[in-house]
């Protein structure tokens, strides 16, 4: 359905296509990988016809409509959810536009002189409405803002009050809705808590146009791609299968590669030692020049590009008591919203619990309650006297100085620490080279998260509460975080959306319903296995 065919495309210096050619086909679902500012946004950029290659082409069947997401959401205020959503169905959107102004006029008692026309006209506009499917178009509206978890009040209420979060859902919601030929994602599951990504995930595996998409989230990519197309160093390379297929091929490849060049390598030398040892000699001459003309005309076997993944070896937590955290009979409202109605919770050493719970149960507000930052109405909470604590959430990335560079943020709280291990850490969590003279203030979310996390596990607390601490994270970095929270000896109190991190990480689960707290003993995992369901309140 869409074609790229020898292209090639700079943005200032950077060069990011060079004869690239990939495709994607009536059906397909694909994923599109690579690391960051390899050219993702560019290509979907190109797909859509919003940029032109320098060279190649990018070629679309005739007649098919495109949806495309991205993270750059316009401005968006003064109607509700569900018009906003409707507003991408085409020639619908602008009669239920008139069938709402008409309603308004209906009720303006400074037009009672033209109601006959009106009432008229909004006879032939609902008629209209109809034939064109829009009550069962609004229907399908709201049943999707519902799956990406909005109230009918959120619904109803003017877009421009949401939070840049839910507008982003708003703008996935309109492009399912309209369910085009060819859907193109960049980044969907990026704001979405777990039960909307399962949601999500479902829809689009029901979805028959054709898909591609570039997710941070491994799992929610792994169960609805069937291939892989992978942006690295200029080129497009395709491999047909899911997320975890393309990971094994990749290494697998990359294997090979490197004994083929070893092997080269150690033929090339044992050539240019016979040549280094007898180019003096007359009698070799002839055996000589040809095997210079030999080594002249081979294709040279290059090593496989090293990712750059650098593992940190953090240093080990200071040892806590047994006793860590105690919550005893907690009560806590906001308004006329009660969360907690006497809530008991012991957290001990090395216990790893993954809070979960729909959106309101409560998850952020427990976390605020262990960490000092939320007071209860009711009931104690208490820290063990030894525990130091280390609290992660989307706020802490507010408090970096902007006007400091990482690598400054880095020595100011570190100032004993060496230039070296800084700039390791440093490179740890992704910033390479010059990076680290990147001013805060222009860091983008992912960035300043993997910063205030180096921070936080350079001097590592012996409790660790985290509030969605891969919300902006690559693949690449996850598993970094995976990999060092796995070998943490503390304790830890997380909430996160991303599955593979749950399952990688948790050993307990404290559920939150509105029928009450459930413990469950075993990690995430387990969890899933007992209550067959990913997520509470959805059963899979």
């Amino acid at each position: 359905m869409i074609r790229l065919e020898n292209i090639s495309k700079q943005n200032g210096h950077q060069i990011l296509f060079i004869e690239a050619s990939a495709s994607l086909l009536r059906g397909e679902k694909v994923g599109l990988v690579g690391p960051n500012g390899a050219g993702k946004t560019t290509l979907f950029r190109m797909m859509t016809g919003q940029e032109g290659p320098d060279e190649g082409q990018v070629a679309a069947d005739r007649g098919i409509s495109i949806g495309y997401f991205s993270q750059d959401v316009g401005d968006m205020a003064g109607r509700s959810a569900v018009t906003e959503v409707m507003d991408g169905a085409g020639p619908v959107s602008i009669v239920a536009a008139e069938l709402r102004e008409l309603e308004t006029a209906m009720a303006d008692p400074d037009r009672a002189d033209d109601m006959d026309e009106i009432i008229e006209r909004y006879g032939e506009v609902q008629g209209r409405f109809e034939e064109l499917g829009g009550y069962a178009l609004e229907g399908k509206a709201r049943e999707v803002l519902a799956g990406l978890s909005f109230s009918d009040e959120m619904m109803d209420g003017d877009v421009g009050a949401l939070s840049g979060g839910w507008k982003m859902r708003v703008a996935l919601a309109r492009i399912l809705l309209m369910r085009p030929d060819v859907m193109l994602l960049d980044e969907p599951s990026n704001h979405l808590d777990l039960e909307s990504l399962i949601w999500l995930e479902q829809f689009l595996k029901n979805y028959d146009g054709a898909l591609l998409m570039t997710s941070h989230d491994r799992e929610f990519m792994n169960r609805i791609v069937t291939k892989i197309v992978e942006i690295d160093g200029g080129g497009l390379t395709t491999y047909s299968g899911d997320y975890e297929f393309y990971e094994q091929q990749r290494a697998q490849n990359e294997k090979q590669q490197q004994a083929q060049f070893e092997r080269q390598q150690a033929m090339l030398a044992k050539e240019i030692k016979f040549i280094e040892r007898f180019k003096a000699r007359a009698s070799h001459a002839a055996q000589v020049q040809s095997r210079v003309k030999k080594l002249d005309k081979i294709e040279r076997v290059v090593p496989p590009k090293r990712r750059q993944t650098i593992l940190f070896d953090f240093p080990p937590a200071p040892r806590s008591g047994e006793d860590v955290a105690s919550l005893k009979d907690v009560h806590k409202s906001f308004g006329n919203r009660s969360i907690y109605q006497g809530l008991d919770f012991e957290l001990r050493r090395k216990e790893r619990w993954c809070v979960m719970g729909i959106n309101g149960a409560g998850k952020s507000t427990l976390l605020k309650l262990i960490t000092g930052s939320l007071a209860p109405d009711n009931g104690s909470v208490a820290l063990g006297s030894t525990v130091k604590m280390g609290y992660f959430a989307q706020h802490a990335m507010e408090l970096l100085d902007g006007d400091r560079t990482v690598f400054q943020s880095l020595e100011d709280s570190f100032p004993q620490a060496g230039q070296g291990s800084l700039r390791n850490l440093a490179g740890c969590f992704g910033f390479s080279g010059d990076d680290v003279e990147k001013k805060c203030r222009v860091l983008s979310g992912g960035e300043k998260a993997r910063l205030v996390m180096a921070k936080m596990l350079y001097d590592p607390p012996n409790l660790l509460v985290l509030d969605e601490p891969t919300n902006h994270l690559d693949i690449a970095t996850k598993e970094m975080l995976i990999t060092a929270l796995s070998q943490y000896e503390g304790t830890m109190l997380f909430v996160s959306h991303d599955r593979h991190f749950l399952a990688a990480l948790s050993n307990r689960v404290l559920e939150l319903t509105p029928d009450g707290v459930h413990q469950y003993g075993g990690g995430y995992t387990e969890y899933v296995a007992r209550t067959g369901q990913e997520a509470p309140g959805m059963h899979s």
